[in-house]
């Protein structure tokens, strides 16, 4: 399991921290994400768990990585999803939870990440996971963006 952390750089069991916000916030909504970023010889990734509180905001925490650099964009941005299912499928083990997982790849055809989106979306949903892909809800994806620059 990956290791997770505030935005202070605090470890935080994401168990312990998902029931928790779950206690105080029964309707908070969690979504999970990755992102990546080549920057020089390394790609970054990043995977958050974001707790949203409908109109009053998101919490999130992180988990980051790097490895040498994946030119191959099929490959990095599987990668992506990869990390986010598996974060997901974790945390729906440990707990009876409803999650949905934002996709950072784009519905439109003109972008190169569109090519992933029929593959990742339906191993997501074939899992009961409800996914978000650009243009819709990016909740989680774009804390996971911040945090790979």
């Amino acid at each position: 399991m990956l290791v997770f952390k505030d935005i202070n750089g605090n470890r935080i069991d994401p168990l312990k921290h998902t029931l928790q916000k779950m206690d105080n916030y029964p309707f908070v909504e969690i979504h999970i994400g990755s992102d990546s970023q080549n920057v020089g010889k390394k790609t970054k990734y990043c995977t958050v768990i974001a707790y949203r509180f409908g109109n009053r905001g998101v919490h999130y925490i992180l988990s980051k990585s790097e490895q040498p650099v994946i030119r191959d964009m099929w490959t990095r941005l599987w990668k992506e999803a990869e990390l986010s299912i598996e974060v997901a499928e974790w945390l729906t083990q440990q707990v009876n939870i409803k999650v949905e997982i934002d996709m950072d790849y784009n519905d439109d055809e003109n972008f190169k990440s569109n090519k992933l989106v029929s593959a990742t979306k339906g191993w997501a949903n074939s899992l009961g996971y409800k996914v978000n892909i650009k243009p819709k809800n990016q909740i989680a994806t774009k804390a996971a963006d911040h945090h790979c620059k």
